[in-house]
């Protein structure tokens, strides 16, 4: 398909087929993110996953032939599970889709829609997936790559390369299943056959619970521990109660003397009640119920900071590349640019109810030829940091230079437009050439796809 060029968007394809109806497609602003029915996107560099309660759908947009797979997770219909968040994991030569469900089951699938890893993180609702890259530390630029998983009250850190271990582990054995003409329910039991994915769990709801969050990158450890060898993460989570909390993530589990009491006065009351009922309610009957997975203990989350400010309420969080900044809508129309290693709000916007925002690189005030060389390709660092804000109310995209520069760009869109930015490639940091963090615009009614061009002349 041709790519047909804007002044400032080219289009890459349409996503419109059959299949869409069953999300809505057909009915005017079924995709805006402010429709009842609420429909999940994730997109990749040539793919677009699209999910509601209970299905989700995977097609291609730049080739028209390409096969659209459908996926039905098994989900509880007793307890009215749901999916509630999605998100690509991509890598090298790896590509699966991540889901994760109302009761807190993270779910991984195979682009055939072949079930490959099923994991309790916390019983809760899955708010949120992201996948970054953070330093390993303060001083070298070596990258950490994560999955995180926000709940209401607790983020859960999985690290990337224990993900594409056991990622790896599942293609090889896929491979050599393929040549044994194994059965597709042997392929769907795989689903727990590769054990626990190890992670981190931290409960954050120490200011109230949370709808965002994100752990921002390392930070230094407290004055009393100086010395120590542990990882100290910095977490940002915006709520209800307050609009920005900030807290110090160890990767210690060693809690603090009323945790101690607790985790052993807990659990021995417990027995205590539960053989005292046994002796009263003596049954024959035995249960065939397999026990529900036990959660795992909580890492230490030391509170830094917080900001109350009733009746305003944090909506949605998006982090820079860098994790140094964070822009927070919030429940009055405004958008705070954070600074996450000062923890201080340096920019404010007001008039922005049920904006979307998401960070992007572009070359402003170059030649689109980027040198007097025709062969000269633009590296990072002529590339400048800013934000794309979609206010669907006003049905505008603009474009702020970070951190405190001026609109750059203003672009009318359709009332059924979204948003979206592509995934994190695991990896990334070493492409070569340098590729900028872009956004692109899904129109709805039309099905287009449009991506925002990089040069602002």
């Amino acid at each position: 398909m041709s790519k047909r060029s804007h002044l400032h968007l080219t289009d890459l394809g349409c996503i419109a087929c059959e299949e869409l109806t069953d999300f809505g497609a057909g009915k005017e602003g079924w995709l805006a993110p402010d429709a009842t029915t609420t429909i999940l996107c994730a997109l990749d560099a040539h793919s677009l996953a699209i999910a509601n309660r209970y299905l989700i759908l995977i097609l291609g947009w730049s080739d028209p032939d390409e096969p659209r797979i459908k996926i039905r997770p098994e989900l509880s219909p007793i307890e009215a599970e749901h999916i509630t968040s999605i998100e690509w994991l991509v890598f090298e030569e790896i590509k699966v889709i991540a889901v994760g469900t109302s009761r807190g089951f993270l779910l991984l699938y195979s682009l055939r829609g072949d079930l490959i890893h099923t994991q309790m993180v916390y019983p809760g609702r899955i708010l949120k997936l992201s996948v970054r890259g953070t330093k390993k530390d303060l001083t070298q630029e070596i990258l950490s790559e994560e999955v995180c998983v926000v709940m209401p009250g607790v983020i859960a850190r999985f690290n990337g390369i224990d993900v594409q271990s056991m990622l790896q582990r599942w293609f090889q054995e896929t491979q050599s299943r393929f040549w044994d003409q194994k059965s597709k329910k042997d392929l769907e039991d795989i689903g727990n056959s590769y054990g626990r994915l190890p992670c981190q769990l931290w409960n954050v709801n120490k200011y109230g619970s949370c709808v965002d969050a994100a752990i921002t990158g390392v930070m230094p450890p407290p004055l009393m521990e100086l010395q120590s060898s542990q990882r100290y993460y910095c977490a940002v989570t915006i709520g209800d109660d307050a609009v920005i909390s900030a807290f110090r993530l160890s990767e210690d589990r060693n809690r603090s003397l009323v945790g101690a009491i607790l985790s052993k006065v807990v659990p021995a009351t417990f027995s205590t009640i539960a053989s005292f009922s046994k002796m009263i309610w003596r049954s024959e009957q035995t249960s065939n119920r397999k026990s529900e997975e036990k959660p795992q203990s909580f890492a230490r989350a030391s509170p830094l900071t917080c900001l109350k400010d009733h009746p305003r309420k944090g909506e949605k969080l998006t982090l820079s590349p860098s994790g140094t900044l964070a822009a927070i809508t919030d429940s009055l129309g405004r958008i705070l640019l954070l600074d996450t290693q000062a923890l201080v709000v340096v920019r404010l916007w007001k008039g922005y109810r049920d904006a979307n925002c998401f960070f992007v690189e572009m070359l402003v005030n170059r030649d689109a030829a980027g040198s007097s060389s025709s062969y000269y390709v633009p590296g990072k660092s002529d590339y400048c940091l800013c934000l794309a804000i979609h206010a669907p109310r006003k049905g505008i995209i603009e474009v702020w230079q970070m951190r405190t520069g001026p609109r750059l760009l203003t672009i009318q869109c359709a009332k059924g437009c979204r948003l979206l930015q592509p995934t994190y490639r695991f990896g990334s940091s070493l492409d070569s050439p340098y590729v900028p963090l872009e956004v692109f615009l899904l129109n709805g009614d039309s099905g287009q796809l449009s991506v925002l061009n990089r040069f602002l002349n």
